[in-house]
C-alpha cells in the first residue's frame, strides 16, 4: 500500500505527517534535508518540572544552541511531565512545564517525543492526542513508537516503558492500547526491524526512555538488553539515545560499533549515584545538561552541554563515503 497523503503540516513547513504503509504499523515525519546536506538537533531527557531543578537554565542554554545550529528539532527521551504525566490536554502542567520554559527562538522547532514512565503513571493517551498541539504546536507525539527520516538519518523513537516487567505490578500506570504486554512488545519488534531493513539513511538511530547500557543511577537494563539489543545490532544502527538515568553520558558498546548516549540531565539530577557496566564509558556527567548532534551523509559531531552552556565533552564519528552511498541504495 503506498504512503497516504498529506496528513498534517508539523511545526513547520519541512516536516510532515505521514501515515504508515500496510506492512509496517510504525508512521512517520518526514523532514525536507537542508540544502547543504546537514542534519542539526538538540535531544534533552527528564525535563518537565516547571522549571525547578534547573530546567529553566537548561532550557536557556539550549535555546542559545538550538539558534547558533539552525537545529531542525529536537528530541526528548521521556519523562516529560512529572511527576505523573498529564490528566488531559487541557492540564495546567503541560503550559507550566513545557510552553513557558522552552521559549527561546531557537526552540521554537518541532519537538519529537518518547513517553517516560513517569508519563504513563498519568493519562498517557493525552500526550499522543492531536489536541494538545492545539495548546502548543510543537509537541509531537504521534504514536508512542514513530519514525522521524531526515534523509540523512533515520530517528527510530521506541516506547520502551512496557518492555519493564516490574512495572505491571503498579496500578498507576496507563496501559490502554499496550495489554497484553507480550503481543505488544512482540509487534514493536517486528515493526522496528522491519523499519530498520527498510531504512536507506547512512545513520540509524534509535530513541528509547530507558538505557540499555548505563553507568548512571539505574544502571542497564535487563529487558532490554535481552529483547531491543539484539535487534540493533543484527541491523546496524549506530547510536541508541535514551534518557532515565538523570545525567549525561557516552558509552561505546563492547563487542558493535553502537553508541550508546544518555541525555537525561533535563532538569533534576542525581549526583554521585553510579552502577558498574560491561561496556566502555567513554564520559559521565552527574549532572544537568543537554546534547546537541551534527549529522552530514558521512560525518556526526555531537557534544554534551551544562547548565551554563559550557561544552562538557565532544566528539566525532564517520562513516566511509562507501557506507553511505550503500546506506542510500
Amino acid at each position: 500500500m503506498a504512503l497516504v497523503g498529506l496528513l498534517l503540516i508539523v511545526a513547520s513547513a519541512a516536516a510532515v505527517l505521514l501515515a504508515p504503509p500496510a506492512s509496517a504499523a510504525l508512521p512517520r515525519v518526514e523532514h525536507v534535508p537542508k540544502a547543504d546536506g546537514t542534519l542539526a538537533i538538540l535531544a534533552v531527557g527528564d525535563w518537565g518540572r516547571r522549571g525547578q531543578f534547573n530546567q529553566t537554565l537548561v532550557a536557556q542554554q539550549m535555546g542559545v544552541m538550538g539558534e547558533k545550529m539552525d537545529i531542525a528539532y529536537v528530541i526528548s527521551t521521556g519523562d516529560n511531565i512529572y511527576d505523573d504525566g498529564i490528566a488531559n490536554t487541557s492540564d495546567p502542567l503541560f503550559k507550566e512545564s513545557f510552553s513557558n520554559i522552552y521559549t527561546a527562538k531557537g526552540l521554537q522547532k518541532p519537538w519529537y517525543l518518547v513517553l517516560g514512565n513517569h508519563d504513563y503513571t498519568g493519562n498517557a493517551l493525552a500526550q499522543l492526542d492531536p489536541a494538545i498541539r492545539n495548546v502548543d504546536s510543537r509537541y509531537t507525539v504521534i504514536a508512542k513508537s514513530f519514525i522521524v527520516n531526515s534523509g540523512i538519518a533515520d530517528f527510530f523513537l521506541v516506547d520502551t516503558t512496557p518492555f519493564i516487567l516490574h512495572y505491571w505490578n503498579n496500578t498507576k500506570f496507563d496501559w490502554r492500547g499496550v495489554a497484553p504486554r507480550d503481543i505488544y512488545i512482540t509487534n514493536l519488534l517486528k515493526d522496528l526491524e522491519y523499519a530498520l531493513t527498510e531504512s536507506k539513511a547512512p545513520w540509524k538511530i534509535v530513541v528509547g526512555h530507558h538505557p540499555i547500557s548505563s553507568a548512571c543511577g539505574h544502571g542497564n537494563n535487563t529487558e532490554l538488553e535481552q529483547l531491543l539489543l539484539p535487534v540493533l545490532k543484527a541491523h546496524g544502527v549506530d547510536m541508541y539515545v535514551n534518557g532515565h538515568d538523570h545525567c549525561l553520558q557516552r558509552i561505546s558498546s563492547r563487542d558493535s560499533h553502537l553508541q550508546f548516549l544518555t541525555s537525561g540531565g533535563g532538569s533534576k539530577a542525581w549526583a554521585g549515584k553510579y552502577k558498574a557496566t560491561p561496556d566502555k564509558v567513554e564520559f559521565l556527567y552527574d549532572g544537568q545538561g543537554f546534547m546537541s548532534m551534527r549529522l552530514s551523509k558521512t560525518e556526526a559531531h555531537l557534544a554534551f552541554f551544562d547548565v551554563a552552556g559550557n561544552v562538557l565533552h565532544c566528539w566525532g564519528l564517520a562513516k566511509t563515503a562507501a557506507a553511505a552511498a550503500a546506506a542510500g541504495h
